[in-house]
C-alpha cells in the first residue's frame, strides 16, 4: 500500500509517543525522503537540516558508501552475538583505538546501543576498576535518559527519575556568560572553578568517588566551551585523587568541533570516552566506551560485568567502519574548520547586532544562540526550566516557516549543521537566522 503524507502523519500521531512531548500538541512534518542536508516532505517541499536531526547526522543523509556497506555486512549477515569475532565489530573497534591517546594504547572498546547506555557502562566500568561508587557529573549536562544516565544528568530532564539512585553528585559548569562574578580573563575563571571543584571533591570524600563524567563541550544545554586550562585542570584533580576522567563525547566527538574528538581541542587525555551519534550517523544505532590500556588491562584477569544483546551489532559497526573511512576520505575536518571560520564569523555580527542575542557560542560547526531580554542584565528570555508562554517554541515555529529545520533548548537555538554543508549553503540559511531574530527584537524586547 502506498502511502500519502496525510495517512503517514495519521499512523504517527495515532499510534507513536514521541519524546519530549505532550501528545495532544505535536504535529510534526511528514518527510518523504531526504539526500545531503535537504529533507522533502510528501509536498515537495525542501526542508533544510541544520542541527543534524540530533546533532547526530554529520555525514548527511543519503550517504551511498555508508549504506552500500550495510547492504554488503546483511547479504553476509545482519547478527551474531558479542561472543562471536565479527570483522566489523573487530576492524571499528580498532580503528576507534588508533584514534585515541597514547594512554589508550592497548585499550578496548565496549560497544552499546547508543550514547546513553555508552555512558551507563562507563560510569560501571569506573565503579567497577575504583572500586569506589560516586559519579559526578554537571549540571547543565545531558547524558541520557535512562536511568544510570539520567542520573548522571544534570538538567531538568533528570526528574522524572527522581528519587534519584545513590551517589550521583552534581557540580557546576565553567558557565562564565552566567556567572555572577564578572572574571578578567579565562584563567582566572578556570581558577575558580577549579578550586570550587576540588572543594566539592573533598567533602564528597576523595577516597569516594570513582568518576568524573563531563560533556567534554556541554552540547544540547549551550555549547559551552570551558575556559583555557579548565579541563586539563579537571585532568590532574582526577590523577591526584585517583578518579577517572570521563569525557562524553556523544554530542561533541566525530569532527564536530574541527577535531575528531572534541578533548583533542583541549591538550587532555581522558580514561574513558563515551561515544554514538556520529560514528554512524544513525544510519544504524550505536555507541560505545573506549577505554584506556591501563583500565582494558584490569579487566584482562577481572570479569566485566557489562553486556548487551546488540554490543557490537554487525550491521552497525559495518556502518561505522564506512562512516569513519568517510570522515577521513572525504576530508571533512578540513570542511568543518572552513565553514566553520564562516559560520562564527556570522554568529558574531548576529550578536552585535541584535539586541535579543545576549551571547553566541561556536566550535567547528557546533553553536548556540543565546537569547536575552536585557544584554546589560542578561536576562534570559525564558526563565530556566520554564517557558509558559512558549516563546522558543514559537521563535523554532518562525524558522520552521522558513524551512530552517533545528531545536531549542532552554533560551538557547542550537545550530549544528551536517558536517558537508557548504559556505554558499550555510550563508543561505543563516540569513534565515537573521531574519527571525529581527522578528523576535521587535516581538519580545
Amino acid at each position: 500500500m502506498s502511502m500519502n503524507g496525510e495517512l503517514v502523519l495519521e499512523n504517527h500521531k495515532k499510534y507513536n509517543l514521541q519524546s519530549w512531548s505532550k501528545q495532544a500538541e505535536i504535529n510534526p512534518i511528514a518527510m518523504e525522503k531526504a539526500d545531503g542536508i535537504y529533507m522533502w516532505d510528501y509536498e515537495g517541499n525542501r526542508y533544510t537540516d541544520m542541527s543534524s536531526q540530533l546533532v547526530n547526522l554529520n555525514v548527511g543523509h543519503g550517504n551511498k558508501v555508508i549504506v552500500d556497506a550495510i547492504k554488503e555486512q546483511a547479504d553476509k549477515f545482519c547478527f551474531m552475538s558479542p561472543g562471536y569475532a565479527v570483522e566489523s565489530r573487530g576492524t571499528l573497534a580498532k580503528m576507534i583505538v588508533e584514534l585515541m591517546p597514547d594512554n589508550f594504547k592497548d585499550g578496548k572498546v565496549f560497544f552499546t546501543n547508543g550514547g546513553a547506555d555508552a555512558n551507563e557502562n562507563a560510569i560501571k566500568i569506573a565503579r567497577m576498576y575504583t572500586g569506589r561508587k560516586k559519579i559526578m557529573s554537571r549540571y547543565r549536562s545531558y547524558h541520557g535518559s535512562t536511568f544510570g544516565a539520567g542520573n548522571a544528568t544534570g538538567e531538568p530532564r533528570r526528574f522524572p527519575l527522581e528519587p534519584g539512585v545513590p551517589g550521583f553528585v552534581h557540580f557546576f559548569d565553567p558557565y562564565v556568560y552566567r556567572e555572577a562574578i564578572r572574571f578578567e580573563s579565562e584563567e582566572e575563571a578556570t581558577k575558580f572553578y577549579l578550586a570550587k571543584l576540588e572543594e566539592q571533591i573533598i567533602y564528597e570524600g576523595t577516597d569516594q568517588i570513582a568518576a568524573i563524567l563531563m560533556e567534554t563541550i556541554t552540547g544540547s544545554n549551550g555549547v559551552i566551551i570551558p575556559p583555557k586550562g579548565y579541563l586539563p585542570g579537571v585532568r590532574k584533580l582526577c590523577d591526584k585523587y585517583g578518579i577517572v576522567m570521563i569525557c562524553d563525547e556523544v554530542m561533541a566527538g566525530w569532527g564536530r568541533t574541527g577535531k575528531m574528538f572534541a578533548f583533542e581541542n583541549f591538550d587532555v587525555k581522558p580514561d574513558l570516552v563515551s561515544f554514538a551519534k556520529g560514528v554512524t550517523c544513525g544510519y544504524v544505532q550505536l555507541g560505545g566506551v573506549a577505554v584506556s590500556g591501563k583500565i582494558a588491562h584490569y579487566f584482562d584477569h577481572n570479569t566485566l560485568m557489562c553486556g548487551l544483546t546488540y554490543s557490537g551489532h554487525p550491521l552497525a559497526c559495518a556502518a561505522g567502519v564506512a562512516c569513519v573511512n568517510y570522515y577521513k576520505d572525504a576530508e571533512i575536518l578540513k570542511n568543518v574548520e572552513k565553514v566553520g571560520t564562516v559560520l562564527g564569523e556570522y554568529l558574531e555580527d548576529l550578536k552585535s547586532s541584535h539586541p535579543c542575542v545576549g551571547d553566541v557560542r561556536y566550535i567547528g560547526l557546533f553553536s548556540s544562540i543565546e537569547l536575552v531580554k536585557d544584554k546589560e542584565t542578561r536576562e534570559a528570555l525564558v526563565p530556566f526550566g520554564q517557558d509558559p508562554e512558549g516563546i522558543m517554541s514559537k521563535i523554532i515555529g518562525m524558522l520552521k516557516a522558513r524551512r530552517f529545520m533545528t531545536y531549542s533548548h532552554e533560551n538557547m537555538i542550537i545550530i549544528a549543521p551536517p558536517l558537508i554543508i557548504t559556505e554558499d549553503q550555510l550563508r543561505e540559511e543563516m540569513d534565515k537566522v537573521d531574519e527571525v531574530l529581527t522578528e523576535v527584537d521587535k516581538l519580545y524586547l
